[in-house]
């Protein structure tokens, strides 16, 4: 297997997803929701039950943006961290969803002084080996898709190993000539090797692998192009 050919294939895959670049900019920046760190959590902690991402997560995200954070109800992690969780179950039910949100915003809050020095403070001090013994890795209900998910949001350039992300990029691999990696912590440091051998950020497979899913008659970047400029 030669490096030319795993990046010949990688290139035929982010070709479908132009201008990716700058909604992965905007992730790792901590720009992701207008700069919401409280959206950006409670978008993980619903993320973190498997539900479909545009379909099901975004519009309740939307919601709660609308409902509590542009009302000024829920700003700041600290209030999310003090948040009564019944109020909420009006625009999410799933509780443990909740504890999720709320245990990370009250865990983050020693790691700095605005929302977002406490996420990107955090990121940086994090890691993957050991992962589930980190302040937020440790949290019932985090498991290790969510923490890569909030590691990337505050500045962190990883992959998530969730069974999309693997599926299309054990696929790439198998086309190349490489074996397959099933072990979640394996995959995250293979994809990371991959993106630096071809000239890519692991962010930016881990969003192509998503992103170029059909919905429809159309993949997902074209579907949800104007939403992603939103979120």
């Amino acid at each position: 297997m030669s490096r030319g050919r795993l990046c010949k294939v990688l290139d035929r895959y982010m070709s479908m997803v132009e201008g990716l670049d700058v909604f992965c900019d905007r992730c790792l920046e901590t720009r992701r929701w207008g700069g919401s760190v409280v959206l950006m959590v409670v978008d993980a902690a619903f993320t973190s039950i498997g539900l479909n991402y545009f379909k099901s997560v975004v519009p309740k995200v939307f919601q709660f943006k609308e409902s509590y954070v542009d009302t000024g109800l829920i700003t700041s992690l600290r209030d999310l961290a003090d948040a009564d969780t019944e109020p909420l179950r009006v625009i999410w039910r799933n509780r443990r969803s909740w504890h999720v949100a709320k245990n990370v915003a009250r865990r983050l809050l020693k790691f700095g002084d605005s929302d977002r020095e406490m996420l990107r403070n955090w990121a940086s001090s994090s890691e993957l080996d050991g992962w589930s013994s980190d302040p937020i890795g440790s949290i019932k209900g985090v498991g290790l898709i969510t923490y890569q998910y909030l590691r990337m949001m505050g500045g962190v350039d990883t992959v998530m190993p969730d069974k999309i992300v693997k599926r299309v990029l054990n696929e790439v691999f198998i086309e190349a000539g490489l074996d397959p990696v099933y072990d979640d912590i394996e995959f995250i440091y293979r994809v990371e090797e991959a993106a630096r051998e071809c000239g890519y950020r692991p962010i930016e497979l881990c969003w192509m692998t998503w992103l170029i899913q059909e919905e429809g008659e159309k993949i997902r970047m074209e579907k949800y192009r104007d939403i992603m400029r939103l979120i």
